[in-house]
């Protein structure tokens, strides 16, 4: 019977709930069906119960701590509103970006206006991240896909990322600064990525690509962005609190029988006490 079940090849529907229903008739069964001959069926139960919950706590208290597990929504760079895309330096504090305008000509080259938006966004609190910082490759991504996929504003290989700026993301209350575990609240982070755009480059088959030569006859664009801190431990959390208050309530039934069960033999025991 059991190899006629498992050789049903029809995935994922009925293989793999077959596979959890035999599981769990397996592991919990075998275990419900030892407890039940020993302790009795519903006093075996109870225990199986509470050993299930008491588990099931102890196991969401570890992905809790480690993020494994069952996980939530990961964190993750969000286009920021109501603007996300600025096409000229000189909107930056439109873009509230900036709290002042830029201060330059207005018949200023774009590499011009580049260099004083960066100098500006320095000023304003913004920090530029280094090329060898992960933070700075992990906002190029997710700027790469808004600008490609979601904005359609390029295309691949038709720009670069300049520079990646960040600001905001502070947290608190904090011991200090190796001892941030009570820091339950924070700041909006933000992240600012510049784009330019590139020369277009002539192919040709069989020759390795030409460098990629920035168009200094355009302005450079910013796409600012707000990082979504997810919900990674989120599941775990709701597992954890949900089974300690389902396993204390068990253990408090199976204490509350003790009781019972003590009384009624002391009763027996002392019939003048009845």
């Amino acid at each position: 019977m059991l190899s006629t079940l498992l050789a049903v090849g029809w995935e994922p529907e009925i293989r793999g709930a077959l596979t959890v229903i035999i599981g769990v008739v397996a592991l919990m069964g075998s275990v419900y069906l030892l407890l039940g001959t020993n302790l009795g069926a519903r006093l075996g139960f109870l225990v199986a119960l509470a050993g299930l919950f008491g588990w099931m706590a102890t196991m969401g208290a570890i992905w809790w701590t480690y993020g494994i597990g069952l996980k939530g929504r990961e964190p993750s760079w969000k286009p920021a509103a109501p603007i996300s895309i600025v096409r000229d330096a000189r909107l930056l504090d439109r873009a509230e970006v900036i709290g002042a305008p830029i201060k330059i000509d207005a018949g200023a080259a774009p590499t011009e206006v580049a260099k004083a938006a960066q100098a500006a966004l320095v000023d304003e609190g913004w920090t530029r991240l280094d090329d060898a910082d992960p933070r700075r490759g992990q906002a190029v991504a997710s700027a790469d896909d808004i600008i490609q996929n979601r904005a359609k504003e390029y295309a691949a290989g038709e720009y670069t990322a300049v520079s990646v700026y960040d600001s905001g993301g502070e947290r608190w209350p904090k011991v200090s600064d190796s001892l941030d575990f009570t820091a339950f609240f924070h700041k909006p982070r933000y992240a600012l990525v510049e784009l330019a755009s590139l020369v277009p480059q002539r192919t040709e088959p069989g020759r390795a690509p030409a460098r990629p030569v920035i168009d200094e006859s355009q302005p450079h664009r910013y796409l600012l962005m707000i990082r979504d801190l997810g919900s990674k431990r989120q599941p775990a959390v709701f597992i954890t609190i949900g089974s300690t208050i389902i396993f204390l309530i068990l253990c408090w039934l199976l204490h509350r029988r003790d009781r019972f069960l003590q009384e009624n033999v002391a009763g027996e025991l002392n019939p003048a006490k009845v």
